[in-house]
């Protein structure tokens, strides 16, 4: 018996559910592997929190964390009850300069998804331990995701952080949309260009410029009474 696999949410099989079929019928034996992360519960979060005309702003990573319990579905972000790790560090630490942003005591981002920011990854699972390993497996798929995302009719903002994301931004026309890169937030990258990249307030400026709402970028604290 055929393990099952999950359904993609309503909104996105008109545009998605060709290539989700394709995936499934390449690679079976990849996604139904014992050690991935995200759960499959998971692996669309992102797709069922926002549809594609709600998309405002993409948020691009690489692959999800490749820890036991910190992958959720949404790419940088972690549970509430996940150590914030070192790449969401300096993306909240950006942030702070950018929008003086106070910080919280958490790393769950899912307050900008509801807001349009799609927090998307290149490879929506990873085998625990093993990062990179399903990039190619997931890659048609996801540059599909982006298709989609350039062919929608309103503008988005696209902010790739860096060379991987980057050479994501060639599905993109940047005459509709507005591509902001920079370096990675990794620590061992981030003092090349992305710190004081001011991506959010960019991003912000953007929106309001093209009729949309600023996101508010501000993270509501779990235990409010510590701030």
């Amino acid at each position: 018996m055929k393990e099952n696999l999950p359904s993609l949410p309503n909104s996105w099989v008109p545009f998605l559910g060709a290539a989700w079929s394709q995936l499934i019928r390449d690679n079976r034996d990849q996604l139904t592997r014992t050690d991935l992360t995200p759960p499959k519960a998971l692996w669309f979060r992102v797709f069922e929190m926002l549809a594609p005309q709600a998309v405002r702003v993409v948020i691009l990573g690489q692959d999800p964390y490749h820890g036991a319990h910190q992958a959720e579905g949404l790419s940088f972000s972690v549970p509430d009850d996940q150590r914030v790790p070192p790449s969401l560090k300096n993306i909240l630490k950006e942030l702070a300069q950018d929008e003086q942003t106070y910080p919280v005591d958490h790393g769950n981002l899912s307050e900008w998804v509801e807001q349009g920011v799609m927090l998307l990854n290149s490879a929506l699972t990873v085998p625990l331990g093993d990062p990179g390993a399903q990039l190619a497996v997931w890659e048609a798929f996801t540059d599909e995701i982006i298709r989609t995302l350039n062919n929608q009719p309103n503008g988005i903002v696209f902010l790739l952080w860096g060379a991987f994301a980057q050479s994501k931004g060639a599905l993109v026309d940047a005459d509709k949309h507005l591509v902001l890169t920079a370096a990675h937030p990794s620590p061992l990258s981030a003092h090349r260009g992305f710190f004081g990249c001011r991506h959010f307030s960019q991003a912000n400026r953007w929106l309001e410029a093209h009729g949309q709402t600023a996101i508010n970028w501000q993270l509501t604290p779990i235990n409010p009474s510590l701030f």
